[in-house]
């Protein structure tokens, strides 16, 4: 894979990062595309494209605004509650997302002459979205393929991971403090650590926690 050309599906949080330092290690040439969906917080945007000016990869935005026009949720509403409910999907999902993000992708990658596709879905913390199942990613792969002619690869280094392993991961390679202090994931819009209490900052902080915990169980045996 060294010598082919990636595109990675980019939003400048920890997992979306992980997987641009993983597909840095592992392809010739690397991009990044990022979707402008009217997601609560412009500074993920931004996020998104100072890490990929940093690292030096190319940085694209797509206009994916017609999402809001089609359905409603916590992450494009100031108005809808962050929450999440046993049984429920959480009032964050965002029907369709991940396979337009992924057709678009698929498209710019054509466009580009890249035929790899990476995205930090995971099922193991995935919070209920049906469209970050491996089962998702198999067949939208083959439709790609078949809609498309083409021979596209997508990868997911992070589906069997949860979230203390995605920091171990970060850390093999050698972003841990970079994924650490200038990534965004809060659903607030807040940076690193972010606000400590929506689910993203949860999840994320937890699992650092648990990372942190047994690499130092791990140097004092």
């Amino acid at each position: 894979m060294k010598n082919e050309k990636a595109v990675v599906v980019f939003s400048g949080g920890q997992d979306s990062t992980t997987c641009l330092f993983w597909a840095l290690k592992n392809f010739r040439e690397v991009a990044t595309v990022t979707f402008d969906y009217g997601q609560r917080h412009s500074e993920e945007i931004e996020c998104a494209r100072q890490i990929a000016d940093e690292l030096g990869v190319s940085f694209k935005v797509l206009d994916m605004k017609l999402i809001n026009q089609l359905s409603a949720n916590a992450l494009t509403r100031d108005d809808i509650e962050v929450k999440e409910v046993e049984g429920e999907l959480p009032s964050t999902f965002v029907p369709g997302r991940n396979h337009l993000f992924l057709s678009f992708a698929a498209v710019y990658a054509d466009a580009i002459g890249a035929r790899h596709l990476i995205t930090g879905v995971s099922e193991t913390d995935f919070s209920g979205y049906p469209d970050c199942r491996d089962n998702f990613i198999k067949s939208l792969n083959v439709t790609l393929n078949l809609a498309m002619d083409g021979r596209f690869v997508i990868h997911t280094p992070l589906m069997w991971l949860d979230k203390s392993e995605v920091w171990a991961l970060s850390d093999e390679l050698g972003a841990f403090d970079f994924v650490q202090n200038k990534t965004l994931t809060c659903y607030n819009g807040i940076p690193s650590t972010g606000c400590g209490e929506c689910p993203a900052c949860v999840l994320r902080n937890d699992g650092l926690a648990t990372y942190l915990s047994q690499k130092s169980a791990g140097v004092s045996e």
